[in-house]
């Protein structure tokens, strides 16, 4: 992923407002979550938190929440979610903090660690990988739990993956009124497993020209086998290996791995 420090505030403000866009109707996970919490002891932590989605919620329900991101400018847009939000009897709260998710260390040990919605995928080597979930298993409480949400794509959408320009959405900002577009090309490395992502928003105002905002992410895949390992390696041990949000047994046609993980020989 590019370093968001290095980005013009402005685009980097523009890529958060419309990736609150893109993610407008991702709800299904939010439900997962807010059960895995009702049934956690202690505070939350987020890697990866990005613009609030998950965290605020949480938060809201009474949490203890800390969220972390690289990303100023989408832990600004998660700060004012905050905000805005009614805590009045919520009790909850949310402490978010800029740092990287391989090395931040944090004194506090949590009862659910959340690295959700493909956060994997944005590091940039097995390595990096490997660090976020040393750092996982580095705040966990003994008794908590560890929950990672990525996507499993089949050959077949992997197919897809080949340049070509993808229209995804029109949809309508609604801090400007204008029309947005979301456009993407993907080019997939099977040697490498990764993927290179560019993200076209054009957005304009009636018959005015579009102002393009580009934003290029590196994704490294995991398979199902290869995430498994690396909670292994880090000294958890997986509890449910489902296929879903509903927690289904995961199976050869899941498009998704949600692993709950704890400390190994934990209770």
């Amino acid at each position: 992923m590019p370093d968001p420090g290095k980005r013009d505030h402005g685009v980097a403000a523009a890529i958060a407002l419309y990736y609150d866009l893109d993610v407008s109707d991702e709800y299904e996970d939010v439900e997962m979550y807010l059960a895995l919490a009702a049934a956690s002891d202690g505070p939350i932590l987020e890697l990866a938190c990005g613009s609030g989605r998950i965290c605020v919620p949480l938060a809201a329900a009474g949490h203890r929440v800390t969220g972390v991101d690289l990303d100023p400018a989408m832990l600004d847009r998660a700060q004012s979610r905050w905000a805005a939000h009614d805590r009045g009897a919520g009790g909850g709260s949310l402490d978010l903090i800029e740092a990287d998710m391989t090395t931040v260390a944090l004194t506090e040990r949590f009862g659910l660690v959340i690295l959700a919605f493909n956060g994997m995928f944005v590091l940039s080597d097995r390595s990096a990988q490997e660090q976020a979930m040393q750092t996982i298993a580095t705040h966990l409480a003994p008794s908590g739990r560890a929950v990672i949400d990525v996507w499993l794509p089949a050959p077949d959408d992997l197919v897809l993956y080949d340049g070509r320009l993808v229209n995804d959405w029109v949809r309508e900002n609604p801090e400007t009124g204008n029309q947005v577009a979301k456009m993407t090309s993907a080019r997939y490395s099977p040697a490498t497993g990764m993927a290179t992502l560019d993200t076209f928003f054009d957005e304009w105002r009636q018959t005015e020209t579009p102002h393009r905002t580009h934003r290029r992410d590196e994704l490294n895949f995991v398979t199902a086998g290869e995430l498994l390992a690396l909670v292994e390696r880090s000294g958890l041990e997986a509890q449910i290996v489902a296929g879903d949000y509903d927690m289904t047994q995961l199976t050869t046609h899941s498009d998704r791995l949600v692993l709950v993980a704890r400390r190994a020989g934990g209770l």
